[in-house]
């Protein structure tokens, strides 16, 4: 039964956010020039630029916004503070971005410089003000009035700075701020960007990338916010932070509209439980959020008030009926899939053009059928985790990567003591920031073997940091046999990892279909994808076979999968949008009906004619001379081809199962079986290396091209399913190889769905 709790979803989300004090905010900007811009930049002006409210999570009706137009100057390393100024850049845009007015590189071998001023807000000569920075990119030094406040190192996380010592009286306040960047020669968490961009890496972004505000808070506040759901005892607990002195207590509640809530009091920094029976839980189908309100009072009085949101969901591993492991969102299975999330923007590069722009992505992936997006490398701002909470998609977090990257045969990398102390700081702080979203189920410390070292140990900790949630221990080729889930990565794919009695088995990436549309690329020519078409239509039916093979894999164990990727970026076309989000490249209705297949109750698969990995490798005959015309039909006569058993080709080819050496260009195979039965349910269970065609009874069945790692599902063509008949029946199959390791099996399977 669902409860009948009412929710209002924080309708304060914009507050007072004033970007006053700036004379030249209505003049002297416009956008650098773009290669493409999307729609949203035309709605960005200096006073006008990410003014929502940026931590919707712990609210407060008062404060600032300092987002608009600064002085700035980019100088060398060393040099001291600017004395002029080179022109004004818009915040929060990095400074190579087409919004930030400026688009130019800094480097590290530079230094970029802000400067502003701002009137301190009125009545608020009794408060503390605290200046609050959302990330910048990435050692950053603060001054105000000439009073250095400190420097924090970290692309990624909020940090903020007690301001309140350093104001004058009256007039103007000065803010400056130095960046150093080192990008892609340093340690440093730090994601796509390089300095020369190429391939899958991308333009550099350097500086303040999120939003910039002021906040005044009693001489006693409330810092921070610790919420954590029990789905199994019907409670949520939570944990407030406090700063300053007195006879202090926190009471927190849960406004439930229609039911009374229970109002807990106690003392700052420990956990307060309150029961919610009949809880409604949150999932992408209902994305119900609890509103959350905490006052502190210092004994009577109320000094500080936050509103805040909570979800009650619950993420684990088990074992589904058929002792497979899944992944279990509030104790029942569920597939996830969903893109890989680059979250790029042609004109703001880190910084999303508007609030709109930054929801637009996840309203798209939910009207497409997606449950879930694995945010790539790079950490969003927390406005981005509301809307994933708010419209109900669950996210897998990557840390971005840093210092040097393995292969997939080598061991962990040695990183030095200061490298190692930056990313575990980084990764904690990631986890403090975003712990009370409800739409992150799975941390992912390592991607590809990007920066990976010291991999169980990095597991426990974020483990020990976080108990509530999965981790997946490296995405792609690098697994060390820790963590919740078996990663791999297959392009295009998919395919699925070896079954596991303790991990659920996931497909990290797969996919990758490109298609550049003119007029919408980043580069007219040499765009990138790993598989290329030229129609809509073509890149359409290429993803939907892909889908439908998804399907089966399902039944085999796969419990997640994850497609590359959500838009173009830059040189990349493997986009479900292109980079400005102008065009959809699919036909959505298409998708959605394919992508709503996938969340039902996983397909029972059944070998029909079996492979070598099914442990009765067929027999076949073969001839590496190119037969007849005819080869492929029933009434051929292959009794000269010599009998081999499956499967054909050789040893050290990924997935391959030798029974027949086979090292020439080209392979021809033939075998009669017998079917006892036949229908729409029966696929091609296939692992080829590379180029194959199949035919059954003279009928094209399937021709596929590239090359496997291991055994898939592939479809069988309408015309060859009509083919087949109830006894014997023929399978032809005809591969070609061109270079590096080579294979060829087939067999049968029923993929039989649950009623």
């Amino acid at each position: 039964m669902k409860s009948k709790s009412i929710l209002v979803i924080v309708p304060f989300l914009i507050g007072a956010c004033g970007c006053t004090g700036w004379a030249q905010q209505q003049t002297d900007w416009s956008p650098a020039s773009g290669r493409i811009m999307s729609r949203w930049a035309a709605e960005v002006s200096p006073d006008r630029v990410h003014n929502e409210y940026p931590r919707p999570q712990m609210v407060r009706e008062d404060w600032t916004c300092l987002n608009g137009l600064w002085d700035y100057a980019i100088r060398p390393k060393d040099a001291p503070r600017p004395e002029n100024w080179d022109g004004t850049i818009l915040v929060p845009f990095a400074v190579e971005s087409a919004l930030s007015g400026v688009a130019k590189p800094v480097g590290p071998d530079n230094r970029l410089w802000y400067h502003r001023t701002f009137q301190r807000p009125r009545g608020t000569r009794d408060k503390r003000i605290l200046l609050h920075f959302g990330a910048v990119d990435w050692e950053t030094s603060v001054w105000v009035n000439g009073t250095p406040l400190g420097t924090h190192r970290g692309g990624y996380d909020p940090f903020t700075f007690d301001i309140t010592d350093t104001l004058r009286g009256r007039g103007p306040q000065e803010i400056v701020i130095s960046v150093w960047d080192p990008t892609d020669r340093g340690t440093q968490p730090r994601g796509k960007q390089v300095l020369r961009p190429h391939g899958i890496w991308y333009t550099a972004v350097t500086g303040i990338w999120q939003t910039v505000w002021l906040e005044p808070v009693p001489q006693a506040y409330i810092t921070g916010l610790k919420i954590t759901p029990d789905i199994d005892q019907s409670h949520v607990t939570v944990q407030v932070d406090t700063a300053g002195e007195g006879d202090l207590t926190v009471h927190v509640r849960i406004p439930t509209g229609l039911l009374k809530a229970e109002e807990l009091a106690g003392a700052p920094g420990q956990p307060h439980t309150l029961k919610i029976p009949n809880a409604r839980l949150w999932s992408p189908d209902d994305p119900f959020l609890y509103d959350l309100e905490v006052t502190l009072r210092d004994g009577n009085r109320v000094v500080d008030r936050v509103k805040s949101y909570f979800g009650m969901r619950k993420i684990a591993v088990a074992k589904d009926e058929a002792g497979i492991n899944r992944l279990f969102l509030n104790n029942e299975p569920l597939f996830q899939y969903g893109p890989l999330d680059q979250g790029w923007w042609p004109d703001g590069l880190y910084t999303a053009p508007t609030d709109e722009a930054l929801r637009y992505d996840i309203e798209v992936l939910k009207k497409l059928g997606c449950n879930m997006m694995r945010k790539h490398v790079k950490v969003e701002p927390l406005r981005f985790y509301y809307w994933c909470d708010k419209l109900g998609l669950l996210v897998w977090q990557d840390l971005p990567n840093g210092d040097r990257h393995i292969g997939p045969n080598d061991p962990d990398l040695q990183r030095s003591p200061e490298s190692a102390r930056i990313y575990e700081h980084e990764l904690r702080r990631m986890i403090d920031t975003f712990y009370n979203q409800p739409c992150i189920v799975m941390w992912v410390p390592f991607n590809e073997g990007w920066g990976q070292f010291d991999t169980p140990r990095i597991v426990n900790l974020v483990k020990q940091w976080d108990p509530t949630r999965l981790v997946n221990n490296a995405s792609g080729w690098t697994d060390r046999k820790v963590g919740d889930v078996m990663d791999i990565h297959r392009y295009p794919g998919p395919a699925v990892p070896a079954i596991e009695p303790d991990r659920a088995a996931v497909l990290g990436e797969f996919g990758g279909l490109g298609l550049p549309i003119r007029g919408h690329t980043w580069q007219d020519e040499a765009n990138w994808g790993y598989r290329s078409y030229e129609t809509r239509e073509e890149l359409t039916e290429a993803y939907l076979n892909l889908i439908a093979r998804l399907r089966g894999l399902i039944g085999e164990g796969l419990a997640a999968a994850v497609y590359t990727q959500t838009t173009d970026v830059e040189i990349e076309v493997n986009g479900l949008m292109t980079y400005d989000r102008a065009i959809l490249k699919m036909d959505a209705d298409r998708l959605l009906e394919a992508h709503r297949k996938l969340y039902l109750p996983p397909p029972v698969i059944r070998p029909v004619v079996p492979t070598a990995r099914d442990g009765k490798p067929g027999q076949w005959r073969y001839t590496t001379t190119r037969p007849g015309d005819n080869w492929m039909q029933p009434d051929f006569d292959d009794s000269a081809w010599p009998q081999g058993k499956a499967g054909f080709g050789t040893a050290g080819t990924p997935g391959a199962r030798i029974g027949t050496p086979w090292n020439g260009s080209d392979i021809w195979l033939r075998r009669t079986v017998e079917l006892p039965r036949v229908g729409d349910d029966l696929q091609l269970s296939i692992h080829h290396d590379e180029d194959a065609e199949v035919f059954i009874n003279g009928v094209p069945a399937a021709r596929v091209s590239g090359y496997t790692t291991d055994y898939v599902l592939i479809p069988i063509d309408r015309k060859a399913i009509r083919a087949l008949r109830v006894g014997s029946n023929v399978l032809a199959v005809h591969c070609k190889q061109t270079g590096g390791g080579q294979y060829i099996d087939v067999g049968l399977v029923e993929v039989i769905e649950a009623k």
